[in-house]
């Protein structure tokens, strides 16, 4: 049991999981002496984090390229987080360090911190060349006296980051990054002599979230990889199991290490209670636990197959179906058509590509009129529901009666009908019974494609995928919503062969 130095009780000051790689000297000494002249006086758990996390190997480089660190929120990572850019702005040498968030409040929070801890303590305040805040980023800069080191503050986005070749990264509530924002970062210290990231968060809400597959490697001791987490390994999807860590004090002090020195034992205990996070947020919030991962559907589409059922003189004979989907992040919008040829084949299509979304609905209202499709597909539980109200304005509505839909009415599919569209998608390129035309925007989404979990089923995962696959699922959505609106509809219409 640990004790404070006034002899009260105080949470566990090491991780229940903890790798690093071999290192034989680190460089948190000094890093922790500079936070403390500035005031910031260190637990003893983050000194262990950032004594394994800054290991050096003969020759100086890091041990550790990648640090992750996972404890339940109020704690103190940020007290780690400024400790660390204090110590690469003025020890370490560092040019430029980009610290980012998943939201624009959590960024300026911590630029505002470590601002104060600077301006504050004159020995640093003084080799400051600037503080800036302005155009939805912030940032210090150092004279070139002191180095002309630079550390910036930004909120994600699906391209923040790209361009610059910064020498640490430092990516707080890491549980939010999806897989298209980390391959934007990623490339930024490739060219770096002595590159690290470090990853901050606490358990995810999605269990198909990236930070799944950084965990993973941290549990397996994978090279260069320091991890700590001080969640617990509780069985969330197990009642009994959730009830009796909710009642078990000894694991609040295992999961909290700052239990009894920032965070009182009674403000815990209210937020056991009935009345107060309730016991699945109480585990994950406060606990640290991870939410199970369901079992998944294939890991990637098969490219070889996909890459045979090119056929670039394919075409359409018949009704059509659109369908739109967005990235997460909100960068591209994509309108992909599905429909039947003469010989019976299914034919998909990006019909329209471009940046932004405001654009989409202005297509959508031409190729409505233009083609008169028999549906248009709409996830409106993905980043394309915030179409829905607009679309309706324009006169692109759901049927008044789902049996008896019009042309260009809204298909909607529930969370059911994605899972099953996902499968019949997967099954339709692995029996060969579509056809596409060779568009690279679409096979590149086949290549990059993960799965996430959805109920018992599984979907395509925006978020986990490693490159736009908007063109994927809009096409799984058009063609879903070919096949179960083609037959409702009666028209002898004739549509051309192409857009024009």
């Amino acid at each position: 049991m640990t004790r404070s130095p006034n002899g009260g009780r105080v949470g566990s000051q090491t991780p229940r999981v903890s790798n690093w790689p071999d290192y034989v000297s680190s460089a948190a000494p000094e890093v922790i002496d500079l936070a403390a002249s500035a005031g910031l006086i260190l637990d003893r758990w983050q000194k262990f984090v950032l004594t394994h996390g800054l290991g050096e190997l003969p020759g100086g480089r890091w041990a550790a390229t990648k640090c992750s660190c996972w404890v339940p929120r109020q704690n103190g990572k940020g007290g780690i987080i400024e400790a660390l850019e204090l110590g690469w702005l003025f020890l370490l040498g560092e040019k430029l360090i980009l610290h980012s968030a998943h939201e624009y409040k959590t960024a300026q929070e911590a630029y505002l911190r470590i601002k104060g801890l600077c301006e504050e303590t004159p020995d640093l305040d003084r080799r400051v060349n600037r503080y800036w805040q302005a155009n939805g980023e912030q940032g210090i800069e150092l004279t070139k006296r002191a180095g002309g080191a630079r550390l910036r503050f930004v909120a994600r986005s699906g391209k923040s980051g790209r361009g610059f070749s910064g020498d640490k990264n430092v990516l707080d509530e890491a549980q939010e990054l999806t897989a298209l924002q980390r391959a934007a970062m990623m490339p930024t210290l490739s060219a770096r002599p002595n590159p690290q990231e470090w990853f901050f968060g606490t358990p995810p809400n999605d269990p198909g979230a990236w930070a799944y597959e950084l965990r993973a490697d941290g549990e397996d001791g994978a090279d260069r990889l320091a991890h700590f987490d001080w969640g617990a390994d509780v069985d969330l999807s197990d009642p009994a199991a959730v009830a009796a860590a909710v009642a078990d004090v000894d694991l609040r002090y295992a999961t909290n290490p700052s239990l009894g020195i920032r965070i009182t034992p009674e403000f815990v205990a209210d937020e056991a209670k009935p009345s107060g996070l309730g016991p699945i947020s109480f585990c994950m919030e406060r606990l640290g636990a991870w939410k199970p991962r369901p079992s998944k559907g294939p890991a990637v589409l098969d490219v070889d197959a996909w890459e045979q059922l090119v056929d670039t003189e394919s075409k359409r004979a018949g009704d059509v179906a659109f369908a739109v989907d967005i990235t997460p992040s909100r960068d591209f919008a994509c309108i992909v058509v599905y429909g039947l040829r003469e010989d019976g084949l299914g034919h998909v299509e990006i019909a329209d590509m471009r940046p932004g979304t405001d654009w989409v609905v202005d297509r959508l209202v031409v190729l409505n009129e233009r083609w008169d499709p028999v549906a248009i597909g709409l996830d409106t539980k993905g980043p394309a529901g915030s179409l829905l109200e607009p679309l309706k304005k324009v006169g692109i509505v759901p049927p008044e009666d789902p049996e008896k839909p019009k042309r260009g009415n809204l298909a909607i599919p529930t969370a059911q009908d994605v899972a099953a569209a996902c499968g019949q998608f997967a099954d339709a390129v692995k029996q060969g019974t579509l056809r596409h035309i060779g568009q690279e925007q679409f096979t590149e989404a086949i290549r990059g494609v993960k799965t996430r979990p959805l109920g018992d089923a599984w979907a395509w995962g925006r978020r986990v995928s490693s490159c736009n696959i908007s063109p994927l699922t809009g096409g799984t959505t058009a063609r879903w919503a070919f096949e179960t609106r083609a037959h409702l509809v009666v028209d002898d219409y004739d549509v051309a062969d192409s857009f024009g």
